[in-house]
């Protein structure tokens, strides 16, 4: 058996990472531990389980599943991915320094600016598309960059293997927010990075019905820091939350291959509309950064934003409220499509001269193109930006 040749595939991992039939009844699916305690035969003698917040039999196996997807050793579950990016951020001290994108989720952006600022550690927010601005500003307080890429709500694309290069001696760590590819698309483990994080509430869970957050790394000191946090603080999901997402990992390659598909259809077809002035997607030849997005991504997702000709704001809001198949909402990397404007949701708390300067203006609008058939996708859209 220890000869035999292990399966390769994304879905095929993501169907049987991190589950083990339970060894009591058999059962093919993990069981949902609901306790908040576990009985000791003595004091100190127990079964490896001593009290939920610590851990869990369910959020076991589920971490145990984080870790296999990005290619890791070892992955931690959080109650949200704010409360992931929180505990990296906890591992720093005032005077440490934070190199991070510009274009970077409002909330994420919001946590840097209006908590840890506060407390001493400062931000350099840079265009990390070019690794030279990174460098730029690394020095030695610099304990952390961090990169989403692709960004939200532009799809800058940044080159993880060039940027970890940078850090290579250095004492900072590099940790990538993956969001928006997911692991069946880009690992940035593979491409040097020290933690990759997850809004396990997006593509992750793929339901809409969870709000969970993720960190992987190779590294067990990293880990075993960020544990420490994880148990001190208590930002922990539930079981229950942690059993949908391990059934919502099963069909995550299935899920990605029809956002991928749905996703170029929607771009190139408003590509070509005459209403439509600019289409951010990575998987255009002419799009910034498109050849680093096809060297470390397997494929270019389902997000997808774009500007009108016609840039006022009421343009903008006449078509995301004219939707029929795409719900306006917040959020995204569910299996129904999602439209929703940035300026005036996700991105309301990024000051607005910060947004304006980089292209987050009044006519933006960002799709999440979910598993429907692209005809209807394009339909709606067609009579959205039509009327």
């Amino acid at each position: 058996m220890s000869n035999e040749k292990k399966p390769t595939g994304f879905s095929t991992l993501a169907v049987h990472a991190g589950v083990e039939p339970d060894p009591s009844t058999g059962a093919i699916m993990t069981p949902v531990y609901m306790t908040s305690t576990y009985v000791q035969d003595g004091i100190g003698q127990h079964k490896g389980y001593e009290y939920s917040r610590s851990s869990n039999p369910t959020r076991d196996a589920l971490e145990a599943a984080f870790a296999a997807l990005e290619g890791g050793q070892h992955g931690l579950a959080f109650s949200s991915g704010l409360a992931a990016i929180d505990a990296v951020l906890m591992t720093l001290k005032p005077g440490d320094e934070v190199i991070a994108g510009d274009d970077l989720y409002g909330g994420t952006r919001r946590l840097f600016s209006t908590h840890y600022e506060p407390l001493g550690i400062q931000f350099h927010f840079v265009d990390t598309q070019d690794p030279a601005n990174v460098a730029a500003k690394l020095n030695d307080r610099t304990r952390l960059v961090w990169l989403e890429t692709p960004t939200n709500p532009l799809l800058r694309v940044s080159d993880i293997a060039a940027i970890a290069g940078l850090l290579e001696g250095h004492p900072a760590r590099l940790a990538v927010d993956n969001t928006f590819a997911t692991p069946a698309l880009q690992n940035p483990l593979k491409e040097g990075a020290d933690i990759v994080m997850h809004s396990v509430t997006k593509y992750l869970g793929g339901h809409s019905d969870v709000v969970m957050g993720a960190l992987m790394t190779k590294d067990a000191a990293v880990d075993a820091e960020l544990r420490t946090l994880q148990n001190n603080v208590g930002a922990i999901p539930g079981p229950m939350d942690c059993f949908l997402v391990l059934r919502g990992i099963k069909t995550l390659g299935i899920r990605v291959r029809q956002h991928c598909a749905n996703g170029r259809a929607v771009a190139e077809w408003l590509q070509a509309h005459p209403k439509v002035d600019r289409v951010y997607w990575p998987g255009f030849s002419t799009f910034p950064n498109h050849a680093a997005a096809a060297r470390q991504m397997q494929d270019f997702g389902g997000m997808i934003s774009f500007t009108l000709v016609d840039d006022s704001l009421a343009a903008s809001r006449a078509v995301c409220e004219s939707t029929r198949v795409f719900a306006l909402a917040e959020s995204l990397g569910g299996v129904e499509s999602l439209i929703e404007h940035p300026a005036l949701m996700t991105h309301a708390s990024v000051p607005a001269e910060q947004r304006a300067s980089l292209g987050i203006n009044d006519s933006l609008i960002r799709l999440s193109c979910g598993i429907e058939d692209a005809e209807d996708l394009i339909a709606d859209l067609d009579q959205a930006i039509g009327a």
